[in-house]
């Protein structure tokens, strides 16, 4: 018997992941591994999280060693700078199952959010609201009726093209010391800088990072040094000496361009910004008309961008794949499929052996396997429809993916 439980456990193991579409629903997915297949089901869906659901973002008690007590949070899109959206916690189940806790009223338009701490272990959660023109916090565990800790509303003259009638907050950023706020804002052509004040949890306003006008950048991320260990050990050697410890990557929705930038931490209590790479991370260097950059991700020394509305595989979009030297500099590698229309989101799980593609138009769940020693993205393994599916340059269909981690 006991030569049984680890061959099992080797046979079959399920992971759980959750989605949200813009119909109004959330949708728990079980994706189940046995005898070398994938196998990936709808587990339950709830009419919930407001009118149009967008985001969700998993909170998880990080005081032990393992995930326990998990929030899930979920950003209702509906609304904008005059209406009003929502904010829902759910508690997670240990067999993944949701039951919500509370509901308050925020800013219209809420898409992106990061949970983010202060002093004493406190939490907060900070929104990003596209059609709102705002960022809004509140403190965390919220209750019902709770009103935001802070507003920030932005009325800055909107960028040059249409897709910039106004300031479109589009992700929040936590930077790696956990100390800092970046809000890419699309409408405004600049990632917005916020230092976080610890005692309070109150976002004070640094400079900002400008792009040239037209740019409307969406996503990105930090890539530290401190974070690039193996078993353990800092990798010593001259070029990784040489490179910068910190680093923020970014993609522009409208002029498609990837953007490297080596970050500072300036005796102000701000942020500092040298742009080390532009480029356009596609085949040619040049993105398709009428195809845009959308999401950005990191695992080890690889970077990903999905692309939408290339339709470079019989139809269906892309992924690119991007590799990062230990000098700092990034290339493109190569396009992968989508499996889908308009991947708005994905995400790879903890052990980076598989990607999660959220298609928004096709409204379809793809796995994608995923190498970790090379990160070359590989075969699709499930896939699955959820809910209906939507029309490409709405507010319809799949609106976002996560892992249950």
């Amino acid at each position: 018997m006991l030569g049984y439980l680890p061959l099992f456990a080797s046979l079959a193991s399920a992971s759980t992941l959750y989605a949200t579409h813009y119909s109004g629903s959330v949708y728990t997915l079980s994706l189940t591994h046995r005898n070398g297949k994938y196998d990936l089901s709808l587990a339950s869906d709830m009419t919930t999280c407001g009118g149009m659901p967008s985001w969700l973002t998993l909170d998880c008690d990080t005081s032990t060693l393992y995930c326990t007590g998990r929030t899930l949070y979920c950003s209702d899109e509906t609304g904008d700078a005059t209406t009003n959206g929502t904010l829902t916690s759910y508690a997670v189940g240990k067999n993944g199952s949701l039951t919500q806790l509370a509901k308050v009223v925020d800013v219209g338009g809420g898409v992106h959010s990061v949970v983010y701490e202060g002093d004493e272990g406190a939490k907060y959660i900070a929104i990003a609201h596209y059609s709102g023109s705002a960022v809004s916090t509140f403190a965390l565990p919220i209750e019902n009726g709770d009103e935001p800790l802070q507003i920030l509303r932005y009325q800055t003259p909107p960028g040059p093209l249409p897709q910039q009638d106004s300031s479109h907050p589009h992700q929040i950023i936590l930077d790696p010391t956990g100390s800092f706020i970046l809000v890419p804002d699309l409408g405004t052509d600049q990632v917005r800088v916020y230092a976080i004040d610890k005692q309070s949890g109150q976002l004070n306003t640094c400079p900002s990072l400008n792009y040239t006008p037209g740019s409307g950048p969406r996503h990105g991320l930090f890539w530290s040094s401190h974070h690039s260990h193996r078993n353990g050990l800092r990798i010593q050697n001259k070029a990784a000496k040489t490179a910068p410890q910190t680093m923020l990557y970014t993609v522009s929705e409208l002029s498609r361009h990837f953007h490297a930038f080596a970050v500072s931490y300036l005796p102000t209590g701000c942020l500092g910004f040298r742009e080390t790479q532009d480029f356009v991370p596609y085949p040619g260097g040049k993105i398709p008309d009428g195809a845009s950059l959308a999401e950005l991700q990191q695992v080890g020394s690889n970077l990903y961008a999905s692309i939408r509305s290339d339709h470079a595989f019989s139809g269906n979009d892309s992924l690119a794949t991007l590799s990062r030297s230990q000098n700092g500099t990034v290339t493109f590698e190569e396009l992968t499929s989508s499996y889908g229309l308009v991947p708005r989101t994905f995400v790879i799980n903890k052990a980076g052996t598989l990607v999660a593609i959220g298609d928004q138009s096709s409204s379809n769940v793809a796995i994608v396997s995923r190498d970790p020693a090379s990160g070359k993205l590989g075969d699709l393994v499930a896939n699955i429809q959820v809910g209906e599916p939507g029309k490409p340059g709405t507010s319809t269909g799949l609106s976002s993916v996560i892992w249950a981690e």
